[in-house]
């Protein structure tokens, strides 16, 4: 059914208003971005020494701790999922809770149960529309994570894999998050955290890297004690960051394209008001003529 060209002229206005707010969601995160990266940048040094410092302890020492134990016989997996808050992301959320689905599956494979735990209100929502069990979730801070928050959930995942007997005890972490890349490349990865292992990435050591001796006091196993848990919190600090990073720039992508699609949609409906209005226009000047010549050969008639 064709509409007016009132009707047009409505659904162009909706559309310019539509397009002042995806354009400002796209300015207001491509302001975020570049803090969000300086952030991520500015936290890579302290974990690249800390890996320096967590390789050292393993190579020249002897010592079993509980962090870095492999179980002879895993039965049951953590894996945390780092998601958004907030949705206009693009397929941000979908691409991380995606690459958790293959994860999940390939540890079921194994012959593992999966504990489940959830970073950010897109993900929690995720699981309770399909009805699956949540362990525990963090939600508020996914484009601005702090360490205090990377510090709380470090300590959870910790404390369910030392717990041998509890409900939720667990033989191995692991964290689904999306690694920033550019701001044209974000990419959904999985690393586990526990038992401790020195991660793949630019935070590590080069492999010709000499490590530097150490002297361990008071001893080896109490540096660990100390040293682990901040290395575990630091990595989920820095996926986080990686994780906030990616968000944003999925979110200013995702608002560009919508503020171009509006435009596009503008100048259709423009368009078609136009040609609207023409024809009308035209069926107008039709109707006038057309009266003219009944008149005037009305008037022949009669005479």
């Amino acid at each position: 059914m064709a509409l007016s060209v009132r009707e047009y002229r409505a659904r162009i206005k909706s559309t310019e208003s539509m397009k002042k707010i995806t354009r400002a969601m796209e300015l207001i995160a491509a302001s975020r971005i570049i803090k969000a990266q300086q952030r991520a940048q500015s936290a890579a040094p302290y974990a690249r020494e800390l890996t320096r410092a967590v390789s050292a302890v393993a190579t020249y020492s002897n010592v079993d701790h509980p962090l870095t134990r492999e179980p002879e016989d895993p039965k049951r997996a953590a894996v945390l999922i780092v998601t958004s808050d907030r949705g206009l992301a693009g397929a941000y959320s979908s691409s991380v809770l995606k690459e958790a689905e293959r994860l999940a599956e390939k540890l079921r494979s194994e012959g593992k149960e999966i504990d489940t735990y959830i970073c950010g209100r897109k993900g929690e929502a995720y699981y309770k529309f399909r009805g699956r069990p949540v362990v525990q979730s963090w939600t508020g801070f996914s484009d601005q994570p702090s360490y205090d928050a990377a510090h709380e959930i470090g300590r959870t995942l910790i404390d369910a894999f030392l717990d041998e007997d509890g409900e939720h005890a667990v033989d191995e972490v692991h964290v689904v998050f999306t690694r920033f890349r550019s701001m044209l490349l974000q990419e959904p990865t999985d690393v586990r955290l526990l038992p401790l292992e020195v991660v793949e990435g630019e935070e590590r050591p080069a492999s010709d890297e000499v490590l530097p001796l150490y002297e361990f006091e008071p001893s080896p196993e109490a540096v660990l004690d100390g040293l682990l848990p901040q290395y575990v919190q630091s990595r989920i600090f820095f996926a986080l960051l990686q994780a906030a990073a990616s968000e944003l720039a999925a979110r200013q992508k995702a608002m560009k394209s919508a503020t171009d699609n509006a435009d596009e949609l503008i100048k259709k409906y423009t368009r078609i008001a136009n040609q609207a209005r023409q024809a009308g226009i035209t069926q107008e000047i039709s109707e006038i003529v057309g009266g003219v010549n009944a008149l005037a050969d009305a008037q022949a008639g009669s005479e």
